[in-house]
């Protein structure tokens, strides 16, 4: 593959095209923020605060909590916990101790929490009091030996620890653990254990430090095996990317869920890089964001377009004062170009897209985020990072401007898929990996993604990419979310259609004003046949919509919508 790499000549100044990334255990950052910043905050969690050197001793209480419990290095600890400390504390004792962390989604079904568990076959499991019932149900189908359970109330402040249970209870929300010699409770037996240092020595390009389970968006999640070098390089490039970060300064806002790869390395990673201060939030809520963001004076909030477009179209954003916000970079989906111009006029910060996979730790291109950018556009490589363009089926490299399939090099590339041999070969192939997604570079070496592969529609034999469509949907005042899938179709095998979501102010807005403003700005064949207005979207926690859902829910009516009028193609 020739890489000619273009987009060298947009890096800022600050910005090296190459950088020595250290061979460490990724757990040092913690060390290393300790060493440096050890009475900072290193995260707060609903009035709670915790400084770098209690959480470094807490992490080594939790790493020699697994010797005891007989944990071996490289056995799989899975960690099923929303962002609290305790999340933090026990990922990082994890990595200290040389295990292998499996992050796993709390709002995982029993199907999907025992397929990962036993597919990572994790000997111990860090969960909520909240989950107990679900991982009760499945305990005895996986390998699971030992269960510690955390409590929310037990890194809160008086007297909302005293509080909390009540109104769970209230809610009917059970927080009753059950007894057994194999279930610990967190801080209970943290108490226990010693806090003497504990860094295992890694070989840190072949020893895996996480397993971070693909969203299995596009079929059955697969474990991504990410090594120590992959987290720390990956880390070091984001910094690098934000070189006007201030060390022990910075504010991050974790709305962001850290058992999700981009939250775990934009956010957690990166704020322990920098010894910065991460604002823990268990998940989103619009108010809540917007409030600690003026009592913190959040500087850095990496989010996903739902969270942005939310805070754009909540009525009471001009109530707070959010201006302390300097840079946020989106992810995980599509960033609308409306959204991005208005949460920026908002807060006066600057708002990136980025691009990445769990594949790539995940971030392997961004935007300049105080430099040349282009709207639309996911950006340029990360240092280190080469980037081409593919034809699909033939593997041949395509000239500028051509739609292809993004392929991808770096450090940050994953080891491979864990016990997935024939996987990985199909993506990973002389160092680089191939991403499923569609794409273009233009002359300045800037990228645009264009859809994922199995996204894409075929109706009468165009192809039709959603997120052109989406895009277009967006501009409508009215509209303030929009997903498009293909859907069967009696004469075109596939049609269009779009899910909407309106502003709550939306009059007068049906389906015929929804198809009229698309055929005003797009060609004919690319309009929505069918608008559905919904209330919601399916979502992962990260704000990607699920649209294999959305597809199941349409093959689960049986009868193929849309009309079959040839002439409308015209």
């Amino acid at each position: 593959m020739v890489v000619s790499r273009p987009w060298l000549q947009h890096y800022p100044s600050e910005v090296a095209s190459s950088y020595e990334y250290p061979l460490i255990n990724a757990g040092h950052m913690l060390v290393h923020a300790t060493e440096t910043n050890p009475d900072q905050y290193a995260c707060s969690f609903m009035g709670y605060n915790l400084t770098y050197k209690k959480l470094l001793s807490s992490a080594y209480q939790f790493a020699n909590g697994l010797s005891q419990l007989g944990v071996s290095k490289g056995e799989r600890v899975a960690i099923m916990l929303p962002n609290c400390p305790q999340m933090m504390i026990a990922y990082f004792g994890t990595l200290l101790y040389g295990a292998i962390a499996v992050m796993t989604n709390p709002l995982y079904k029993e199907g999907e929490l025992t397929h990962q568990l036993n597919d990572a076959e994790a000997s111990v499991l860090v969960t909520l009091d909240l989950f107990m019932e679900r991982v009760s149900k499945i305990r005895d189908k996986t390998s699971l030996r030992t269960i510690i359970v955390a409590s929310i109330a037990e890194y809160l402040p008086f007297p909302k620890n005293i509080l909390y249970p009540l109104k769970m209870k209230k809610d009917g929300q059970s927080t009753v653990v059950p007894a057994g010699d194999d279930i610990y409770r967190f801080k209970r037996w943290l108490r226990t254990c010693s806090s003497a240092p504990v860094l295992a020595e890694v070989d840190a390009l072949e020893d895996v430090a996480i397993l971070q389970y693909t969203g299995g968006t596009t079929g059955v999640a697969k474990g991504v095996m990410l090594t120590h070098y992959n987290l720390v390089a990956n880390t070091v490039q984001n910094s690098r990317w934000f070189y006007r970060a201030k060390r022990g300064e910075e504010v991050f806002l974790a709305a962001l869920p850290c058992f999700h790869v981009f939250g775990l390395t934009v956010l957690l990673h990166q704020s322990v890089y920098n010894a910065g201060r991460l604002i823990l939030l268990p998940r989103f809520e619009v108010t809540q964001v917007l409030q600690q963001i003026e009592k913190y004076k959040v500087t850095i909030f990496p989010g996903a377009p739902a969270m942005y477009n939310a805070i754009v179209h909540d009525a009471n954003h001009s109530s707070y004062q959010l201006h302390s916000i300097r840079a946020c970079v989106s992810g995980a989906a599509p960033l609308p170009n409306e959204v991005q111009e208005k949460f920026e006029r908002i807060t006066g910060g600057r708002l990136i897209e980025g691009y990445g996979s769990t594949e790539t730790s995940p971030v392997s291109h961004a935007n300049n985020i105080w430099g040349y950018r282009k709207i639309g556009s996911i950006g340029i490589p990360y240092p280190n990072t080469d980037a081409i363009i593919v034809n699909s089926e033939t593997g041949e490299q395509l000239d500028v401007g051509e739609i292809g399939e993004v392929v991808v090099r770096g450090p940050q590339v994953m080891k491979g898929y864990w016990k997935r041999p024939e996987d990985t070969a199909a993506v990973l192939k002389e160092g680089w990996f191939y991403t499923g997604d569609l794409g273009k570079m233009d002359e300045e070496g800037f990228f645009y993604i264009v859809d994922r592969k199995k996204d894409m529609i075929n109706a009468s034999g165009f192809k039709v990419y959603p997120r052109e469509v989406e895009e277009v949907l967006y501009e409508h005042p009215s509209i303030k979310e929009a997903v498009v899938i293909g859907v069967p179709d009696a004469y075109r095998g596939e049609t269009v259609k779009a899910f909407v979501i309106l502003d709550e102010k939306a009059t007068d807005v049906d389906e015929d004003a929804i198809k009229q403003w698309c055929r005003d700005r797009i060609a004919v064949f690319k309009v929505p046949r069918i608008v559905e207005f919904r209330s919601q979207l399916p979502k992962t926690m990260v704000g990607k919509v699920l649209r294999r859902q959305l597809v199941a829910e349409e093959a689960a009516r049986k009868q193929p919508e849309g009309d079959s009028d040839p002439s409308k193609d015209e």
